[in-house]
């Protein structure tokens, strides 16, 4: 960071990656602040600013020294350990040479972060809030990859709750044979693909495997419909289908057919009598499904919506990308997988890779998708253009 990229935060005051300290607060907030970075978006403490005005105050060369030292020792005692990074920037101001301490953290990779009393901070906007909800720091494990959602046991249910025919199907497609042909009984094959844990049904035997995944789970639907106009505010629609229910496999069939059934095919150069080609490629409504099924996240109790509008098509999974993952990473076919165990039933049972390239290929088929992280609304959109009139872009 050099003197006028500082002088710019300033100018933007403080937010949830900024922090102004005149001087250096007690121990206990500076930890609370340095968790609650680590386990958002990372971040810097900028020491030597005035904490409302925003004033370039400087510190001496005997606090910048010892500021630095305090710092470091109270990121040492943070579980895990916060690896910190520090530099002085020098600001020419009336005169006279005022020195700013800039304490930079990153976001952690190794969530959640805690201070030595043990508590759990995030940012929320340029404050910090204490962490008490299960969910909420369940899905900090999550993110460092410590928690496998979909592996986890679903509270009540029991072997009775998979349909043994589904199971059994799915089998013999990944290994060419049934589990008994390999020697398996029906409840060693479940436990041997994570499908019974303990007693239990994992989260992703239920969504692949279930009889009736929605009775457990009401949550993990798919919500459709088809707008008049390009308002998702509008009162108006054309179709609104009951929430599609079901295994994931059915879902993903479900929303293929509601989505050529509502969108327009075009004659594009074929024959008078032919059906038509669908004014967005299969191949990019397939993809955006897929991904929105296999990669949201499943600890939060939402649907995926789909919603169509006059001049655009909308996929929003819950959920914002994993493990600071970037939509610019995405794009070049870079990947982080949240739910490995439902990637690797959608490989036998969807038209899915599992290699990550998913978005690559609708990106290859229509460029002018936008893709956004939602990380505030922790959700992932996908906006499809649409054919306007059905001739033209």
């Amino acid at each position: 960071m050099n003197t006028v990229e500082l002088l710019d935060i300033v100018s933007t005051r403080e937010t949830s990656k900024v922090q102004f300290k005149q001087e250096l607060p007690n121990r206990e907030s500076v930890a609370q602040e340095l968790v609650a970075m680590s386990n958002s978006l990372g971040g810097v403490i900028l020491l030597g600013i005035k904490d409302v005005t925003g004033e370039v105050v400087g510190l001496s060369s005997e606090q910048i020294e010892e500021y630095d030292k305090v710092v470091s020792q109270i990121a040492d005692n943070i579980k895990p350990i916060v690896y910190i990074t520090t530099e002085v920037i020098r600001v020419d101001k009336d005169k006279s040479i005022r020195n700013v301490l800039v304490v930079n953290i990153q976001e952690g990779i190794n969530k959640p972060y805690k201070t030595a009393r043990g508590e759990i901070y995030v940012k929320q906007g340029s404050n910090k809030r204490l962490l008490t909800d299960n969910s909420e720091i369940m899905r900090l494990f999550q993110q460092s990859s410590n928690l496998l959602v979909d592996e986890m046991e679903v509270f009540d249910t029991t072997i009775d709750d998979i349909d043994e025919r589904l199971f059994a199907d799915y089998f013999k497609r990944e290994f060419k044979v049934s589990y008994q042909e390999k020697g398996l009984t029906y409840e060693e094959a479940l436990r041997a693909k994570r499908v019974l844990r303990k007693d239990k049904v994992s989260l992703a035997g239920l969504l692949f495997f279930g009889k009736e995944p929605q009775s457990i789970k009401p949550a993990f639907t798919i919500k459709a419909v088809s707008f008049f106009g390009n308002d998702i505010a509008g009162s108006s629609y054309r179709n609104k289908p009951e929430d599609f229910k079901g295994t994931i496999p059915e879902l993903f069939k479900q929303s293929m057919n509601f989505l050529r059934s509502s969108l327009l095919h075009t004659q594009q150069e074929q024959e008078f009598h032919s059906v038509g080609v669908l004014e967005i490629s299969e191949i990019v409504l397939t993809e955006l499904i897929q991904n929105a099924l296999v990669h949201r996240d499943y600890l939060k109790n939402a649907p995926i919506k789909i919603m169509i509008f006059d001049d655009r098509v909308e996929i929003v999974s819950p959920g914002k990308l994993p493990n600071s993952l970037t939509i610019e990473e995405i794009k070049f076919g870079n990947t982080v997988i949240r739910n490995n165990q439902i990637a690797m039933f959608a490989i036998h049972s969807m038209p899915y890779s599992g290699l990550g390239s998913g978005i690559k290929r609708a990106l290859a088929q229509q460029p002018d998708i936008e893709l956004i992280n939602d990380v505030n609304g922790e959700q992932f959109i996908v906006r499809i253009p649409r054919m306007q009139d059905g001739l033209t872009k």
